[in-house]
């Protein structure tokens, strides 16, 4: 439980909001360039022109400048510690570039003693074959014997002399030598303690049980969900089983090749499927007209495509044709050119295609909301240690910290929603302050309408165009 606290502490703390630090959803309004002239921040008093590049550093000195007047746009404190916490990156960068080297090292050390301990061996055999030959053409007579003692004595001497045994004990010394050396390496430069990464943050149990109990019953692991809905005592944990309980009678059913439950649930959901232009249902009957084909022949196949096909007939006529066509080679149909029909993954795509369109008409997303919590935060991390490492110092800041000054970088399977950057406060809107809609078509975060009306019936003039308006007139935009 206390990884899954971690995740949840991960997700909760930002409103399951996965995407917020992703670059491809952010909106942003970005500064305007008309007529070679920079329109700086709102705060600045005039238009700086960018004629030259010195005039450029002038504009840029003085937003610098009109930032350093009021830090609470500029965040100066988030600065310093995405600095470190870039510093902190490229560290790692070269704390890798050490791990691979030694792991180089180690290999070459690997292969080497590999080459020798074989030299070692080839030359004992070697040996071991000279004297079996030597052996063999001593002839029988009164000194055979001598001339056979004399011949395992030399051999004796050799190897004595030569040490195979000691050798491949160093160089085997050697290789684990190394191996320990790369050990140690790899536990320095590795934290495999995740607990700095954690923060105290509050979640509701309750939730995180329904989660818990969900993802089992999503599974089908019924037996272990009963039980963990009795220990946690959830109240709604029979609603929560029910309609996978359904769903996996089915899925159970598609797996054993027995396709009349599937095909009596789309049917009951005929209008919801189509609705949202799901063809799983006319899937089904593709599939049920080929196992009634290999099965029963081609008078079943036909009677059941013409009680079958008629209501798809305007959306899957090629399909249908192409199953028209493998009537020609009933008996025979794995040597045709319709053989791919009879493919295996057939029935495991269908699985999966019932699956998603159950949990799509149950309101329930195809991935386990367990599953997307815990790989979003597993994957988050690495950046999160990173950043309590930078922190170490200010463990009251990371745990009290609304926002985190850096980005998380997750993938587009965990981009749930967009995020706005008010161009006035540099900021990043949240529920308490949300994104606003002017009637001249800006937007800026709430609490910087209300800095610029300083007052809920006051006018104030648009920082972007000379449109005026107030705060009434603004309208939440909800992300």
């Amino acid at each position: 439980m206390l990884t899954l606290a971690r995740a949840v502490m991960f997700t909760e703390r930002f409103e399951y909001r996965f995407g917020w630090y992703a670059p491809d959803n952010v909106i942003r309004l970005r500064l305007e360039t008309d007529g070679g002239v920079h329109k700086g921040d709102p705060g600045d008093k005039e238009d700086v022109p960018i004629h030259n590049h010195r005039s450029t550093q002038e504009a840029f000195r003085q937003q610098r400048d009109h930032r350093r007047r009021d830090p609470r746009g500029c965040g100066i404190g988030r600065t310093i510690v995405a600095s470190r916490f870039r510093h902190a990156e490229e560290k790692s960068e070269m704390d890798l570039t050490s791990i691979r080297d030694a792991f180089d090292r180690v290999s070459k050390k690997q292969k080497l003693c590999y080459s020798k301990t074989n030299d070692v061996i080839d030359t004992v055999r070697q040996e071991l074959e000279r004297v079996a030959e030597a052996l063999i053409e001593i002839p029988d007579g009164s000194e055979a014997d001598d001339q056979r003692r004399a011949v395992v004595v030399e051999l004796r001497t050799k190897l004595t002399e030569m040490g195979p045994s000691a050798q491949i004990g160093a160089l085997e010394k050697e290789v684990n030598l190394a191996v320990s050396k790369y050990g140690k390496v790899v536990g320095k430069y590795f934290c495999t303690d995740i607990a700095s990464a954690y923060r105290d943050v509050q979640f509701d149990t309750h939730v995180i049980n329904r989660i818990v109990a969900l993802h089992f019953y999503r599974q089908g692991l019924f037996d272990l969900g009963d039980s963990f809905v009795k220990e946690s005592q959830l109240a709604d944990g029979a609603s929560l089983k029910a309609p996978f309980y359904q769903m996996y009678q089915i899925l159970d059913q598609i797996r054993a090749k027995k396709l009349e439950p599937a095909i009596s649930w789309a049917t009951g959901h005929h209008d919801e499927l189509r609705k949202q232009g799901s063809s799983l249902e006319f899937k089904l009957h593709q599939l049920q007209f080929i196992n009634y084909l290999h099965q029963g022949g081609r008078g079943a196949a036909l009677q059941y495509a013409r009680s079958s096909f008629g209501p798809f007939a305007s959306n899957h006529m090629m399909e249908i044709q192409r199953l028209m066509g493998c009537l020609l080679w009933a008996g025979r149909l794995q040597s045709s050119p319709y053989a791919d029909m009879l493919a295996a993954t057939h029935w495991d795509t269908l699985a999966t295609e019932f699956t998603t369109e159950c949990c799509s008409l149950l309101g329930q997303a195809h991935e386990s909301p367990l599953h997307v919590i815990i790989s979003a935060g597993a994957q988050a991390l690495p950046t999160l240690v990173k950043l309590a490492t930078v922190m170490v110092h200010k463990k009251h800041e990371w745990h009290t910290m609304k926002q985190l000054p850096v980005e998380i970088e997750l993938g587009k399977e965990f981009q749930f929603h967009s995020i706005f950057a008010c161009p006035v406060s540099r900021d990043q809107s949240t529920t308490e302050n949300p994104p606003m809609l002017m009637p001249c078509g800006h937007v800026l975060c709430r609490q910087s309408i209300q800095k610029l009306a300083k007052g809920n019936f006051r006018t104030f003039k648009c920082p972007y165009c000379p449109l005026e308006t107030t705060v009434g007139l603004c309208r939440q935009i909800h992300l």
